[in-house]
C-alpha cells in the first residue's frame, strides 16, 4: 500500500524507535502511550485487517506472538501482565488499515476496555 504509514516505518521512510524486528514482523515503541509500555507489533506484509488474512499468513501470525513474548519480557512486563490489543474496522477503533497489535503494559488494565 503506496500511502500505509505502517509500510512506510517498515520501508524505513518515516523514523520510529524500533525495538524489534525479525523476518516477519517489526515492533516499534507507540508515538501516542497509551500506558508506560505501549508498543506497536505489525506484520511486514500488508494486511489492511483480520478479516484479509489467509491461511499463507500463519506463519506471520505465529511471528506476531512470539515477539509480543520477547517484548513483553524485554520490557520487564511478562510477570506483572499485559495486555494485547488488535482493533478490527472503523467501529472497533482501527485507524491505521494495515493491522497491528498493541502490547500495553507497566499499569493496571481495568475491564471493560472501551
Amino acid at each position: 500500500m503506496k500511502d500505509c504509514i505502517f509500510c512506510k516505518i517498515v520501508k524505513r521512510e518515516i523514523p520510529a524507535e524500533i525495538i524489534h524486528e525479525d523476518e516477519y514482523v517489526l515492533a516499534f515503541r507507540d508515538i501516542n502511550p497509551q500506558a508506560p509500555v505501549h508498543v506497536q507489533i505489525i506484520p511486514k506484509k500488508h494486511i489492511e485487517t483480520l478479516m484479509d488474512i489467509s491461511p499463507e499468513d500463519k506463519d506471520i501470525l505465529s511471528a506476531i506472538f512470539m515477539a509480543a513474548i520477547k517484548i513483553a519480557g524485554n520490557e520487564g512486563v511478562n510477570s506483572s501482565g499485559f495486555r494485547m490489543v488488535q482493533n478490527c474496522n472503523a467501529d472497533a477503533g482501527q485507524e491505521v488499515f494495515h493491522i497491528h497489535f498493541h502490547l500495553l503494559g507497566g499499569r493496571k488494565m481495568t475491564w471493560p476496555p472501551g
